[in-house]
């Protein structure tokens, strides 16, 4: 059974740096499955910011573009998401998502894989 868990989060003032972790386990093989990162702010839906396929190439939403970057480690079965320069508008639960297949996409329904969640708070 694929089973994906977020962890990393906390509170964090505004121009720190912040990396996300994703582990992983139950996938037939590692090599051929695409990890997504959502995150859901307070009062808004849930939005897919970047994901990255089997082979380590990445797709981000323009929105975070230059401050974020995802990275993936395929022997440890692990993805990080790395956030430099938070600000308060980050602050929102980060979610990790994962399906089978090599394409990249940040549409919600083609994950059927997710983690808990894990907070992030950005604030002085």
């Amino acid at each position: 059974q694929v089973q994906v868990a977020e962890s990393g989060g906390g509170l964090v003032q505004p121009g720190e740096s912040l990396t996300l972790s994703c582990a992983t386990s139950g996938f037939t093989t590692m090599k051929y499955s695409a990890i997504a990162w959502f995150r859901q702010a307070p009062g808004r839906g849930r939005e897919g910011i970047t994901c990255i396929a089997n082979d380590g190439a990445a797709y981000y939403r323009d929105s975070v573009k230059g401050r974020f970057t995802t990275t993936r480690d395929n022997v440890k079965e692990m993805v990080y998401l790395k956030i430099h320069s938070l600000k308060p508008e980050d602050t929102a639960i980060y979610f990790c998502a994962g399906k089978y297949g090599s394409a990249w996409s940040l549409l919600e329904r083609e994950y059927p894989y997710w983690g808990q969640g894990a907070q992030v708070t950005v604030s002085s």
